[in-house]
């Protein structure tokens, strides 16, 4: 394969279609997902749009041509974004909110359980929690002046991944990207590795 023709395959266009974009950057497949929610196509999940490419979907949503250019922007940014393969890490942002809950819950100075569990049509759910101290079994990560605990057993799968916290019309909440992710579920639930 010619570094033209690879460069072809490593980027998103317009005739695309959304189950295309999802299948061939499964690890990237939350961040495009939130990135087409936020550009105004709610349909993402839906099975019935899935099929359609991404030019036609916001063309018969009512978005001008240089709509879709800019989202095709930013959707190959997100996939040109590289992520720490020796560790896992928190945004600014993520990590902010998750000191607030903290202090909500009248938990300060606990820390973050991440992991994944057998679950959803593709295999494995991501699983946020909280934890008081790091079991023995624990591999301890430190990112944005808080730990993350993970299960030794777990850590391979999960290293490399970004946990993130978005805001959004449908909806808030912490969302993972994970360069080990090899195929995720339509609606962005569940992966397999």
């Amino acid at each position: 394969m010619t570094q033209t023709s690879q460069e072809q395959i490593e980027r998103i266009s317009r005739d695309m279609t959304i189950e295309e974009i999802f299948s061939r950057f499964p690890s990237k497949s939350q961040r495009l997902a939130q990135e087409l929610t936020n550009t105004g196509l709610q349909c993402v999940g839906c099975q019935a749009a899935t099929w359609e490419t991404l030019e036609a979907g916001m063309l018969g949503h009512g978005f001008a041509e240089t709509a879709i250019d800019e989202l095709v922007g930013k959707l190959n940014a997100i996939l040109q974004e590289k992520s720490d393969a020796t560790t896992i890490s928190l945004t600014k942002r993520a990590a902010d909110k998750y000191r607030k809950i903290l202090a909500d819950e009248g938990k300060e100075g606990w820390h973050l359980r991440f992991g994944d569990k057998a679950a959803g049509c593709s295999g494995f759910e991501y699983v946020l929690d909280y934890s008081e101290k790091a079991k023995p079994t624990d591999t301890v990560f430190h990112s944005q002046g808080m730990e993350i605990h993970v299960e030794t057993v777990a850590a391979k799968r999960l290293l490399g991944a970004e946990i993130d916290f978005v805001e959004g019309l449908n909806g808030s909440g912490f969302k993972i990207s994970n360069p080990n992710v090899k195929s995720s579920c339509g609606c962005g639930k569940s992966q397999s590795y």
